[in-house]
């Protein structure tokens, strides 16, 4: 395993990272045992990077159960911000919510202190002075060793360094951005961005959510494609797509799920990319594929299909800045217009 550098923390890390969402058991795989043990496996074959959440269900508590007795040798990420619940106050990026989330998550995952500790998604409601000055006590209090973003855009990472800089406070050192074959937008901004301030860059979805793993085609019947988080399985561009990049990865002699894997660990601003395996079968697909190099022709042709810097189609789950989803943000009061 060749490790790479997480930006300037000075930290190491593994080209395919963990990611354990499928850990969860009312989501993903309902047996804590037998996720220790992918989880051990992974450990084993080289991978160190292991990225969970508190809003993944119960993930938390099965990774530290997991990580007891190996703790030292795993770089550890989890993350802070995605609603628990109703009460408005437990998510966000509030001084108030990360100092209580941050003991919630040491005491789950049973352990001293969080490698990278990441906003799971931008809260616009706080102040970012307020989110880095509580992240910065954080690291001070040795809680946390550095701190990073996930989805965050461009222009408020930026706010971010520059407000850092002004306050003599601690800097995001992460971004946790969707990238894959069918989602390449963060190439315009995102990742030119994390490279100028030297940001490791921990890219999740880099299977599409399932779409690039072969067995999501057109006109099979899917059943994930009626549930809530998975409409992206019948968007039509997403499947075109689908349909393009198949016989390229056979004659490239490729399965789906290795051509998709190495070309996100191919661009120089990303560290790595997270795999989330939910059974041991799908961990050891993958992990035969690490060591895969794209050519210069295969990257050609996968530009040919998906142009870079675009994304094809709807990418559930994604960010969507308040002035898109909140049409209040986009228009004056009817008083302040005239009727039509």
């Amino acid at each position: 395993m060749q490790y790479r550098p997480l930006g300037r923390t000075g930290i190491k890390v593994s080209p395919y990272g963990l990611g354990t969402l499928m850990f969860a058991t009312q989501v993903g795989n309902p047996d804590p045992a037998d996720s220790a043990r992918i989880i051990h496996k992974a450990l084993d074959a080289g991978i160190n990077l292991v990225d969970t959440a508190d809003a993944y269900g119960d993930s938390e508590e099965v990774v530290g159960h997991a990580l007891k007795g190996r703790r030292e040798n795993v770089v550890l990420t989890t993350k802070v911000g995605n609603p628990l619940g109703a009460d408005p106050n437990q998510q966000g990026a509030s001084r108030r919510w990360i100092t209580t989330a941050i003991e919630n998550s040491l005491r789950r995952l049973q352990t001293d202190y969080i490698d990278v500790y990441q906003l799971h998604r931008p809260d616009p409601d706080t102040d970012i002075e307020e989110t880095l000055s509580a992240l910065t006590d954080l690291v001070r209090a040795g809680k946390i060793r550095t701190f990073g973003t996930s989805t965050m855009p461009a222009s408020s990472l930026v706010e971010a360094h520059w407000v850092a800089e002004r306050r003599g406070l601690e800097r995001f050192r992460t971004e946790q951005p969707p990238y894959s074959i069918l989602n390449r937008g963060i190439e315009r901004e995102i990742l030119p961005v994390a490279q100028q301030y030297g940001m490791g860059v921990l890219a999740w979805g880099p299977l599409g959510q399932g779409m690039l793993t072969g067995r999501v085609r057109r006109g099979q019947e899917n059943p994930l494609a009626r549930a809530k988080f998975f409409k992206a399985y019948s968007d039509e561009a997403r499947l075109n797509a689908v349909e393009q990049l198949i016989p390229l990865a056979e004659e490239a002699g490729l399965s789906m799920p290795h051509l998709a894997m190495a070309f996100a660990i191919t661009h120089p601003g990303v560290t790595s990319a997270l795999l989330g395996a939910r059974t041991m079968e799908q961990l050891d697909d993958l992990l035969t594929g690490v060591d895969i190099t794209l050519s210069d022709d295969v990257l050609d042709r996968i530009d040919e299909i998906i142009p870079p810097g675009t994304d094809t189609g709807t990418l559930d789950q994604a960010f969507v800045p308040p002035a898109i989803h909140k049409p209040e943000l986009r228009r004056r009061p009817a008083t302040w217009r005239s009727a039509v």
